[in-house]
């Protein structure tokens, strides 16, 4: 049985400095018509990310086979090697020369209040990238542009290849009729609560509702867990206390990553949210989506003592 995943998405880096100080002391309301700001940072980090790239390292860690499916730009080299060096292969991964890869530039203040600048660069084009879905015994469709989703969309339909659509961040992009659409189109739906909340002011259908025209829909509750909606039922996957909460960011794609693992290897939609459930809580205990390092064992171990079941 294949284990391969396609995993159609957005690579890309995040810029986050820390200005030491607070921004409601610089920004004035009555100048805020002409606002001209600058910030001195002594904090900066950057990071790995991107929902594919995110969604492909969780999925090495736990053994699986990603094949991530993204375009990315000129300032791409260490990113492609370091997935060369954790033996990711970047085969569908597509460099456009002359853009540059999917950045988000984050200042955060004292008061973790947050100035945000996202750059889409090469994942504008992303539907340009025809990867071949032969050989995948799952995909998933992660945020991206929304004529990338569409397009991967379409393909993995007409390829037979079962898929999860995982809404995401590119929630704003979507409305009530493209959402049915691309449901129709589906295996599995992946949302966390808000999400799940949106889609159905959007579209009238419930998580329980949109589960009896597909095999699951898996909505994620961050501390609370997970609930799983499948064959009429809605099942409460129990949470997992993290040793840390340190940073939530790329949570939800450690998530997915486990789920898809777990259906690689033929376990039950519960079972695989079980170590959906493990992912997040390991990647909440460290800082940036990318930096985790959990060995298969501690993996194996945490799933076993939360749920009684093995790997």
């Amino acid at each position: 049985m294949s284990s391969q995943v396609l995993i159609c998405g957005s690579v890309a880096f995040d810029t986050i400095a820390v200005f030491d100080g607070r921004f409601k002391e610089h920004i004035l309301p009555d100048r805020i018509h002409a606002l001209s700001v600058s910030f001195l940072v002594p904090t900066m980090r950057k990071e790995f990310g991107g929902c594919a790239g995110n969604i492909a390292y969780n999925l090495k860690l736990l053994g699986g086979q990603p094949l991530p499916v993204a375009t990315v730009g000129q300032d791409a080299g260490d990113y492609l090697e370091r997935f060369k060096r954790l033996g990711i292969p970047t085969e569908n991964i597509r460099l456009l020369p002359d853009m540059f890869t999917a950045q988000c530039f984050i200042t955060t203040d004292l008061d973790d209040n947050q100035i945000t600048a996202f750059h889409p660069g090469a994942m504008d084009r992303s539907a340009d990238n025809v990867a071949s879905a032969q050989g995948a015994a799952w995909a998933i469709v992660a945020p991206d542009s929304k004529a990338g989703m569409l397009a991967h969309i379409d393909r993995l339909s007409k390829a037979g290849v079962p898929f999860i659509f995982d809404l995401g961040q590119a929630m704003p992009l979507f409305d009530g009729p493209d959402l049915l659409s691309v449901f129709g189109k589906a295996r599995a739906l992946a949302f966390n609560d808000y999400e799940a909340s949106v889609v159905q002011e959007r579209t009238g259908r419930t998580p329980k509702s949109l589960a009896e025209d597909l095999d699951a829909v898996v909505v994620t509750r961050g501390a609370e867990g997970a609930t799983l909606y499948l064959a009429g039922q809605a099942i409460d996957i129990a949470p997992i206390k993290p040793t840390a909460v340190v940073d939530p960011t790329g949570c939800g794609d450690a998530h997915r990553a486990g789920l898809l693992h777990g259906l690689t290897q033929g376990w039950s939609w519960e079972k695989a949210c079980m170590l959906g459930n493990v992912m997040g809580s390991l990647k909440i205990a460290s800082r940036g989506p990318q930096n985790h390092t959990p060995s298969l064992a501690e993996i194996g171990t945490l799933m076993q003592s939360t749920y009684g079941v093995t790997l």
